[in-house]
């Protein structure tokens, strides 16, 4: 079985995008001494779930708003969807859509981040109808 372990950011404004995501979700950034413009992302400590990944700039044009989900998102879990929602709008993302109920798993909602980008929110409650 094959195990996700990296995700990347593909952004207009790299900046833009790790300003957005250090506040959102006080993830660490450090610039990669590679040949290209890249940035590792830490996104919590190795004792907890769950999975690092890297920033670059985006080579082409960005994702098309009101179209359906042509990508593989990745879904961050969070406390309060609500609460990150307001703030992430508050920022500059939009919602893609709204928050809804997963049947005995949690509440779910979908961000477009800074960068246009799908970005997946989980707040676990059982008992979500």
């Amino acid at each position: 079985m094959s195990r996700l372990i990296h995700f990347e950011i593909h952004a207009d404004d790299p900046d833009r995008a790790m300003h957005f995501y250090r506040e959102l979700f006080g993830w660490q950034f450090t610039k990669w001494d590679g040949p290209m413009p890249y940035w590792m992302i830490v996104t919590g400590p190795d004792s907890q779930p769950g999975i690092n990944g890297g920033l670059m700039k985006r080579m082409g044009p960005p994702p098309a708003k009101g179209q359906p989900v042509n990508a593989f998102p990745c879904t961050c879990t969070v406390l309060d969807v609500d609460a990150v929602v307001k703030q992430a709008t508050g920022m500059g993302a939009e919602v893609a859509l709204p928050k809804m109920a997963v049947p005995g798993v949690g509440w779910l909602a979908y961000l477009h981040d800074t960068e246009g980008n799908i970005l997946g929110l989980m707040q676990t409650d059982p008992t979500a109808k």
